[in-house]
C-alpha cells in the first residue's frame, strides 16, 4: 500500500521532487569531488615520500653479512630486504605494514642489533594510519580531510534537509488525513524515507561518477599550472580506488538519510488534528511592510519581501554560504593583488637587473674557489661576482655615531641582541661580505674610492627605525666619516686614506680582534641579490676583498659554509639562453663542487605558477561555498514554488497577472543574490583597508591593479545562478491551472 502510494506521488509530482533530486545530485558530486581530491593528495604524498626517502618500512643500522640478510629475508611477513649503498643499513619492506612496529624489534634481536639501531619510515607509515607513539611530527593530511568532510557534510545536510522539508511540508494536510484513518508515525517515516531513496538513488551514483571525473580533471589542471619545475614536486598521476567510491557512496547515503529523516521525524510527530489544519502554504505570522522594496518595485516588491521572510529559516544556509563565498573570494583576490604588488616592488622588479643566475657552492670558502675566471669566460656572461658571508662584531661608540642617528634615539630602539651595551660603546653585528678581488676593485671604482685590496668599504647607512613604513623607509648616515675616538685611528696615511680603522671582533669571542683600514664610507652597495641590514637594522656591513680575507680569516672566523655566485647575462636575455648558461655553469662547477643554481626568469615563472596554483585552490574553495549556497537556493526555490501554488493562485484570482508574478520572482532573486553583495562590499572595503595599512600601500597603487574583473565575474555568476533557479520556478508557475489548485486541498 505504502509502496504504491509513494510511487503514485512521485509519478504525479515530478516538479515538486526536482529540488530534492537536484540537492542529492549536488551533494553526491561535492562529496565525491572532495574524496577524489583527498585520495589523489594522499597518493601524491605517498609517491613523494617514496621518491625522497624510499619505499622501505623500517631499517636497521650496522654492518651485516649475507647470512644476516638471508635470515631477515626468511622472517615471516618480510617481503623484501636490501642493503643500502654504503652497506651500513638493512632496509626492510613488510607484506603487512601494520606489523612493522612489532616485527622489526624481533628481527633486530635475531641478528644481534639493539633497539637504538632501529628506525622507521614514519612519514610513509603515517599515510597508512600507522603511528608510532614516539613519532612527534604532526601528520595533518587525514585530520584536515576529516574536518573538511564533516564541514561539507553538515552544510549539505542543511541543504538537502531544506529540500526534503519543503517537499514534505507540502503534504502535511495529506498525512494528517492518513494518520486519522490509522497510519502510524513509523509508517509515515518509512514511507517518506523510501521516497527519498527512490528519488536519489540514481542521482547519487551519477553525482559520484561525475565527481570522480572532475577530481581527475583538477589534478591534471594542477600539473599544467604548477609543472614539474618546482623543487621537490613531481607530476601527479590521477588515480582512483574502488574503496574510495564505496566510502563516498556510503557517506552520501548517510548524509541524505539524515537529511530526510529529520523532517520525516518532525512530520510524523504531528497530531492528526494539527496536520489536517495545516494547508501546506507559506505562513508569515505578521506581514510586514518594506518601504524601500515598495518604493522601488511597488506591491510586487512588498510581496517578495514577505515571501522571503516566510522562508527565512530555510534560506539561512543559502544566505550564509553566498555571503561567505563572495566575501572569501573578494578578500582572496584583493590579498593576492597586494601580494603581487609587494612582490614586484620587493623582489623581481627591484632585482631583475642585479642577477640572472645564482649558484650556491656548498661547503666552499671564497679563498679556495678556483673557477672564477672560467665562469667569466663563458659565452653570454656579462659579469660575475663570487662572494661569501662572514659573521663578526664591532663596537660603535657614542662619538662615532652620526648626528642623524642620534636624532632618532641611537641604540635606544634596538631590540635584544641587536646592540649590546658595553663599557666603551655598543657591540653590534658587523657582517662581512667577501668579494672576489676583481669585483671588489670594480666596486671601489663604482663608489669613487681608490681601488685597493688592503682595506674595507663600510656601508654607512641605517634606517630610521621610528618610521614603521617599511615600503618607503628613511635612511641616514650610521657613522661620522671622521670619527673622533681613541678606539680608532684618525691619521690619514697612504695606507689608510680615510683615517679610520674598523676593529672587528670574532663572533662568540669578542676578545679576538682584527683591524681593517677603511677605504671608504658609502651608501651605495654592490650589485648583488642581497638585502643588507633588512632584519637587524643596526648591522654595520663591511665589504672586503678575498685577498684581505686570507690575512684575517684566522682571527675573525665565522665564515658561512657556502659560497655564492651572481651572474648577469646579456641584455634582454631569453629563458632559453639562461637555461643554456645555467647548464654550462652547473657542468663547469659541478665537476669539483656541490652546488645548487637557479635562474631569474624561471624563478619568476615558478613564482607565478605557485601563486596561480594557490589562487586556484582558494578560488575552488570559494566556488564550493557558492555552489552550496546556490544549490540551497535551487532546492528551496523549486520546492517552495510547488508549496506556493495556492498562494499564486490566490494572487491571480484577485487580478494579479503572470507578468506581475514574474516581477515578484525577479525581485526575490535580486534580493537573495544582491544581499550577499551589499553585505560583503563594506566588509571587503574594511578588510582591504586593513591590508593596505599593514602593507603601507597607497589606495591609488591598489586601485590601479584592483581585481575588479574577477570579482564582477564571480558576482555575475552568483546572480545568474540564482536567477536561473527562479527562471525554472517561473516555468512551473506558468503551468498552474487556477481552478484545480484552488479546489485541491491535499496538494497531491
Amino acid at each position: 500500500m505504502w509502496k504504491d502510494y509513494s510511487s503514485d506521488y512521485i509519478k504525479n509530482n515530478r516538479s515538486s521532487s526536482l529540488s530534492v533530486r537536484l540537492s542529492a545530485f549536488i551533494s553526491a558530486l561535492l562529496l565525491s569531488l572532495l574524496c577524489g581530491l583527498f585520495y589523489n593528495a594522499w597518493k601524491y604524498e605517498v609517491e613523494r615520500i617514496e621518491l625522497k626517502d624510499g619505499t622501505w618500512h623500517s631499517r636497521i643500522a650496522g654492518r651485516f653479512d649475507q647470512k644476516d640478510v638471508e635470515a631477515v629475508q626468511h622472517f615471516a611477513n618480510v617481503n623484501k630486504v636490501t642493503v643500502n649503498n654504503d652497506a651500513s643499513e638493512l632496509l626492510i619492506i613488510f607484506d603487512d605494514m601494520k606489523d612493522t612496529l612489532t616485527d622489526t624489534p624481533h628481527i633486530a634481536e635475531s641478528i644481534g642489533a639493539g633497539p637504538e639501531q632501529i628506525s622507521y619510515n614514519h612519514a610513509l607509515m603515517a599515510m597508512y594510519l600507522i603511528r608510532d607513539p614516539n613519532d612527534k611530527a604532526p601528520r595533518l593530511l587525514f585530520p584536515m580531510f576529516v574536518v573538511i568532510l564533516l564541514m561539507a557534510s553538515f552544510s549539505l545536510i542543511a541543504i538537502i534537509h531544506n529540500a526534503f522539508a519543503v517537499s514534505m511540508n507540502a503534504r502535511i494536510h495529506q498525512f494528517g488525513i492518513l494518520s486519522s484513518i490509522g497510519a502510524t508515525p513509523r509508517q509515515i517515516r518509512t514511507c517518506l524515507l523510501q521516497e527519498a531513496f527512490a528519488l536519489c538513488a540514481v542521482l547519487i551514483l551519477a553525482g559520484n561518477l561525475l565527481g570522480i571525473a572532475v577530481s581527475m580533471g583538477l589534478i591534471q589542471l594542477s600539473n599544467i599550472l604548477l609543472g614539474n619545475d618546482i623543487p621537490g614536486r613531481h607530476k601527479a598521476v590521477p588515480g582512483y580506488h574502488p574503496l574510495v567510491l564505496i566510502l563516498t557512496l556510503g557517506i552520501t547515503a548517510i548524509t541524505i538519510a539524515i537529511s530526510a529523516w529529520l523532517p520525516a521525524r518532525k512530520l510524523s510527530r504531528l497530531s492528526p488534528l494539527e496536520a489536517i489544519r495545516n494547508t501546506g502554504g507559506l505562513q508569515l505570522k505578521r506581514p510586514r511592510k518594506v518601504p524601500v522594496l515598495t518604493f522601488l518595485f511597488g506591491a510586487e516588491g512588498e510581496l517578495a519581501g514577505n515571501a522571503l521572510a516566510a522562508q527565512k529559516k530555510a534560506l539561512r544556509t543559502a544566505s550564509l554560504s553566498l555571503i561567505s563565498a563572495f566575501l572569501a573570494f573578494t578578500i582572496m583576490q584583493c590579498f593576492f593583488t597586494t601580494s603581487v604588488i609587494s612582490t614586484k616592488e620587493t623582489y623581481f622588479e627591484r632585482y631583475q637587473d642585479t642577477w640572472d643566475i645564482m649558484a650556491v657552492v656548498k661547503n666552499t670558502s671564497a679563498d679556495e674557489f678556483s673557477e672564477t675566471e672560467a665562469i667569466r669566460k663563458l659565452g653570454g656572461v656579462e659579469s660575475a661576482v663570487i662572494y661569501q658571508k662572514v659573521s663578526a662584531k664591532r663596537i660603535v661608540t657614542e662619538a662615532e655615531m652620526s648626528e642623524e642617528m642620534k636624532s632618532f634615539g641611537g641604540f635606544s630602539h634596538a631590540p635584544d641582541g641587536a646592540a649590546l651595551r658595553m663599557d666603551d660603546g655598543w657591540l653590534v653585528n658587523a657582517p662581512l661580505l667577501i668579494l672576489d678581488d676583481d669585483s671588489f676593485l670594480e666596486y671601489c671604482r663604482q663608489i669613487g674610492a681608490e681601488p685597493r685590496l688592503d682595506g674595507a668599504v663600510v656601508r654607512n647607512l641605517i634606517r630610521d627605525v621610528t618610521n614603521p613604513d617599511f615600503r618607503h623607509p628613511v635612511y641616514m648616515p650610521y657613522l661620522k666619516k671622521q670619527p673622533a675616538d681613541t678606539s680608532v685611528s684618525n691619521a690619514v696615511t697612504p695606507d689608510n686614506p680615510t683615517g679610520a680603522v674598523s676593529i672587528l671582533r670574532q663572533q662568540g669571542n669578542s676578545e679576538i680582534t682584527a683591524e681593517l683600514p677603511i677605504l671608504a664610507y658609502t651608501q651605495e652597495v654592490p650589485v648583488l641579490r642581497e638585502e643588507y641590514a633588512s632584519t637587524d637594522y643596526y648591522e654595520l656591513v663591511h665589504f672586503i676583498p678575498v685577498s684581505l680575507w686570507k690575512e684575517i680569516k684566522g682571527l675573525i672566523g665565522g665564515a658561512g659554509e657556502d659560497l655564492y655566485i651572481r651572474v648577469i647575462g646579456r641584455e634582454h636575455v631569453s629563458l632559453e639562453e639562461l637555461d643554456t648558461l645555467q647548464s654550462q655553469i652547473d657542468q663547469l662547477i659541478g665537476q669539483s663542487y656541490t652546488l645548487e643554481s637557479e635562474n631569474r626568469i624561471r624563478e619568476y615563472e615558478l613564482n607565478n605558477r605557485q601563486i596561480q596554483g594557490i589562487r586556484t585552490a582558494f578560488g575552488s574553495f570559494c566556488v564550493l561555498l557558492a555552489i552550496i549556497g546556490i544549490g540551497d537556493v535551487f532546492s528551496n526555490t523549486l520546492g517552495f514554488v510547488h508549496q506556493r501554488k495556492r498562494e499564486f493562485a490566490r494572487y491571480m484570482s484577485i487580478g494579479m497577472t503572470p507578468e506581475e508574478i514574474r516581477k515578484m520572482f525577479c525581485v526575490e532573486a535580486l534580493i537573495l543574490a544582491g544581499r550577499p553583495v551589499l553585505i560583503t562590499i563594506p566588509l571587503a572595503v574594511i578588510a582591504v583597508g586593513y591590508m593596505l595599512k599593514m602593507s603601507y600601500l597607497g589606495v591609488d597603487e591598489f586601485m590601479a591593479e584592483a581585481p575588479f574583473v574577477p570579482i564582477v565575474i564571480f558576482m555575475v555568476f552568483v546572480l545568474a545562478s540564482v536567477a536561473s533557479a527562479y527562471a525554472l520556478a517561473w516555468r512551473n508557475v506558468r503551468k498552474i491551472c487556477l481552478a484545480e489548485v484552488l479546489k485541491n486541498d491535499t496538494m497531491i
